[in-house]
């Protein structure tokens, strides 16, 4: 009882002062690249785009932890860039304090065959939500038998239970060479997202990646996808006073791609990912590709492995055939989805 006491003043403290929750963060950012960046919106090879990411934190403790993006975006070949529409959904604690976003995503690009600079915005809608009647104060808990059935709580109640509020983004990305480096913000306006009517201002998320691709067989006359390549590269992120970063390698040969990460900063327990990659295609001569991951995170601190049972990552994209003239703006150019 204790402990759970213990537990149940936590996440009352957490809502009743409206703390500033953080942005959940993908193992396989890579799978996830417009909840990333939205200049990567429509960087793709093919016309249209659709992928789904699904992320399971510390299945083992009480009060589930599941968050979920989807989008859809469109290839342009005149822009170098398209349109879209990413969904993201987060599920945190007994309480079901939910998050409901839906945004509209714009991209361009610039450059030649030696670089190119891409341009993103990102502008919707977002709901944050939370269920009062699954949390269990103190005056509806017995000191020796435990919760008390029926009882009603004499504890005041928020203001709200629900908020809508807009939100916006802007990224941009850069590809020349075997580098590739971007950066993005989100929540430029700085929503309220507060339940008491006490403003409480939605911190902009920051995040900046840079990512190196090296040839193994830079010297031989083979075709990129029969070549094989070795790919570093670190994500970091900031929002509010709260930091982390993602750093690790890829080894990327034909349709597998596997993946080995360090997690740490100050944004929760360190950990280790490790990550695999799959490319299914059905036909390869039009470019119509299947990609199925699956990552998994295994704590390094803080939380033990055997209470949280690590996180776990699935991940889908589909991609359709172009119409052969998608890279013809910048012909010879890498672009980013050459990095994972």
């Amino acid at each position: 009882m204790k402990i759970q006491n213990k537990w149940l003043f936590f996440v009352l403290m957490l809502i009743a002062f409206d703390s500033l929750a953080q942005d959940h963060q993908y193992s396989q950012f890579f799978q996830a690249p417009v909840y990333l960046n939205p200049a990567l919106n429509g960087q793709f090879e093919g016309k249209l785009r659709m992928s789904l990411t699904y992320r399971n934190q510390y299945s083992t403790i009480p009060g589930n932890l599941n968050y979920l993006s989807a989008t859809i975006d469109y290839n342009i070949p005149r822009f170098g860039g398209g349109f879209g529409l990413m969904f993201t959904r987060s599920s945190e604690g007994t309480a079901y304090l939910r998050k409901n976003s839906i945004m509209g995503l714009y991209s361009y690009s610039v450059g030649s065959d030696e670089y190119v600079l891409s341009f993103g915005l990102a502008a919707g809608a977002t709901n944050r939500s939370v269920d009062m009647s699954k949390l269990i104060f103190g005056d509806q808990i017995d000191p020796n038998s435990g919760i008390i059935p029926g009882q009603q709580s004499s504890a005041d109640l928020l203001a709200y239970n629900s908020r809508f509020y807009f939100d916006s983004g802007l990224g941009i990305n850069l590809v020349t060479g075997p580098f590739m480096a971007g950066a993005s913000a989100f929540h430029l306006n700085r929503p309220n997202e507060s339940f008491t009517g006490t403003p409480v201002k939605l911190p902009i998320r920051f995040a900046g990646h840079l990512s190196y691709r090296y040839d193994l067989n830079k010297y031989d006359n083979l075709d990129d996808y029969e070549k094989s390549f070795v790919i570093p590269s670190v994500v970091f992120y900031k929002q509010s006073n709260v930091n982390s970063y993602s750093a690790g390698v890829q080894y990327k040969r034909r349709s597998v791609n596997a993946g080995l990460w360090y997690r740490g900063g100050n944004g929760g327990p360190s950990a280790v990912v490790v990550s695999f990659i799959f490319d299914i295609f059905k036909n390869r001569e039009s470019g119509d590709k299947l990609r199925v991951g699956v990552s998994h995170d295994v704590p390094m601190s803080k939380l033990s492995y055997g209470g949280t049972s690590g996180t776990t990552e699935g991940s889908v994209v589909y991609e359709t055939p172009g119409n052969g003239d998608n890279n013809f703006r910048f012909n010879g150019a890498l672009r980013c989805y050459d990095f994972y």
